[in-house]
């Protein structure tokens, strides 16, 4: 039986809208993902102890209640302000099984979005992989530009990130032939998925940078009548421009042909909240980034099974 928390989750499921939370620094407007943010604290009342050798952006550490947070001095990450105030905010967040705090200078509310509505950055915004500006969103007249705050993480802390390592404990793996498909926005984490399933020997693996474009690719596959040449099983990332992965694995399994075909949701937002909507929408697999070890294990299981 579900709660009525439960219920009002599962309304919310496969809608292809994200809230997101606005915030501003230096006046310029920028966005979080709802679902990464757990409380907003003001900065004034607490001292926040400097770590030694650590990131320049790394503020240090303070302690709210009974966690310990990193403090990341989000505006001294992307270069656009070097002083603190005294009415700065705390964003606190939980991501990547990590609560990680960013100081911020206002947030100015929520609103409720389309993803179709956020376009993904072309190099010359975002700067390759480099960049840090996962999309921009049209709202109300303003433009809002969506941070990835894993790329942040994971180049503050690279051990945070996934890592080729745990594929190299596996020890050799013979090649695996069947088509994989791969829904991930941000670029770094492209690159490091495609590089870690090709070294535990899927080599047949197609990446896509949003749910749509994988999407139309599977429906070509149906015209075409060759849809187990295209891809057994896919995988996908739940923040995506143009179409999320909550989205994507709805329009999959209650799609009568494809509804057989394996969907693993490969995110840093499986929580317990997201995994009761995955279920729902008939996931086969959630697993929280940066786990790529844990992504291949699963893979292997439901792939034995066809």
């Amino acid at each position: 039986m579900l709660t009525q928390n439960e219920k009002g989750i599962l309304l919310e499921s496969g809608t292809n809208e994200i809230m997101i939370m606005e915030f501003t620094i230096d006046g310029n407007l920028y966005g979080i993902n709802v679902a990464k943010v757990k409380e907003i604290l003001n900065s004034a009342p607490y001292t926040v102890k400097p770590m030694p050798h650590a990131h320049p952006a790394v503020e240090g550490i303070f302690k709210p209640r009974d966690i310990v947070l990193t403090v990341v001095d989000l505006p001294r990450y992307l270069r656009a302000s070097e002083s603190r105030q005294e009415k700065d905010l705390f964003i606190i967040t939980n991501f990547n099984k990590m609560n990680i705090a960013f100081r911020v200078h206002t947030v100015v509310g929520i609103r409720t979005i389309s993803w179709t509505d956020i376009q993904k950055p072309d190099d010359t915004i975002s700067g390759g992989e480099e960049g840090v500006a996962t999309g921009i969103a049209q709202c109300d007249g303003d433009l809002v530009t969506i941070l990835d705050f894993e790329k942040i993480v994971t180049e503050i802390a690279p051990q945070t990130g996934i890592q080729l390592s745990e594929i190299e404990k596996m020890g050799y793996r013979e090649c695996r032939e069947m088509p994989v498909l791969v829904a991930e926005d941000s670029i770094l984490l492209t690159k490091m998925i495609g590089d870690a399933l090709n070294k535990s020997g899927y080599v047949n693996v197609t990446m896509f940078p949003d749910g749509l474009a994988l999407w139309n690719r599977l429906q070509q596959a149906k015209q075409e009548n060759n849809l187990k040449d295209v891809a057994a099983l896919v995988i996908t990332d739940i923040e995506m421009p143009q179409m999320d992965g909550h989205r994507l694995t709805k329009l999959i399994k209650d799609d009568p042909v494809l509804t057989k075909l394996p969907v693993i949701i490969f995110s840093s937002l499986v929580t317990d909240e997201m995994r009761i909507k995955g279920k729902q929408l008939g996931a086969d697999e959630q697993l929280s980034k940066p786990e790529i070890g844990h992504l291949v294990d699963v893979m292997d299981q439901l792939l034995a099974k066809r």
